[in-house]
């Protein structure tokens, strides 16, 4: 700076307006390209920093959708199987069998229902915070902004079916059916208290309008929770793979 300062002393004292005003210019250029230069830097700075935070959330969505496939293949599996099981208790309604088998009798009163927990921590944190400008692909944004109300549809009819199971099933199996012989039906070891078991109709149950009633909606909820599980389930697979190719660029 000292160097700049000394020629433009020499210039203005020389009488050289030209060659000073040529001076000038030049070096506000090296001002101006100096600028430019260190602007340039910190925007590579920035994209850099903006790419690890990017990555750093592909990260963790991509461990939290995994997490959650695991946990739809299981649940679709046993949706599948408990409307199996309502749909051949309606059978042995229709065919008005007294014959029923253990496994038959396991399937009337059937009262299980497992909550599946879906993961949606680092889901919610991209979506509630600023973490949502570091995605760059439009169509990762889109399918991720909309995920949240798809957990709560899930979880909502999960809800639902756990609300009949509890207050509406249950009740009516536990008037037809001594819980002496529920145990029966699920452990060998409880069969020595047969001879204890009271109150047990089976046909009864399947003739009673409450429990068919019940059964059905049972059954209605179940298969429109499995086609809600198989949608996810395949958004969930949409996203991690999307995710993965982000992660592999």
């Amino acid at each position: 700076m000292k160097i700049f300062r000394k020629i433009r002393r020499t210039l203005v004292a020389s009488g050289k307006t030209k060659n000073y005003l040529l001076y000038a210019f030049g070096e506000i250029l090296l001002i101006v390209i100096g600028i430019l230069i260190a602007w340039k830097i910190n925007s590579i700075n920035e994209v850099r920093k903006n790419r690890i935070v990017e990555l750093k959330i592909y990260q963790s969505l991509n461990e939290e959708l995994n997490a959650n496939l695991i946990l739809l293949d299981s649940s679709i599996v046993r949706y599948a199987q408990n409307v199996q099981t309502m749909q051949n208790t309606i059978q042995s309604i229709r065919s008005q069998s007294h014959d029923l088998t253990n496994e038959t009798k396991e399937g009337i009163i059937n009262v299980n229902h497992k909550i599946t927990k879906l993961q949606s921590g680092a889901i919610n944190s991209v979506s509630s915070t600023n973490k949502f400008e570091f995605i760059e692909s439009d169509l990762l944004r889109d399918l991720i902004a909309s995920y949240p109300n798809e957990l709560n549809n899930f979880e909502n009819q999960e809800l639902k079916i756990g609300n009949i199971v509890v207050n509406r099933l249950q009740p009516v199996i536990e008037s037809h059916i001594s819980l002496i012989d529920i145990l029966l039906t699920r452990n060998v070891k409880y069969k020595n208290t047969e001879s204890y078991s009271k109150q047990t109709d089976y046909n009864k149950l399947l003739n009673s309008r409450d429990y068919q009633n019940v059964l059905v909606d049972r059954l209605i909820q179940t298969e429109s929770q499995l086609t809600i599980a198989n949608n996810l389930r395949d958004k969930t697979q949409i996203i991690a793979f999307k995710l993965n190719k982000e992660l592999g660029n």
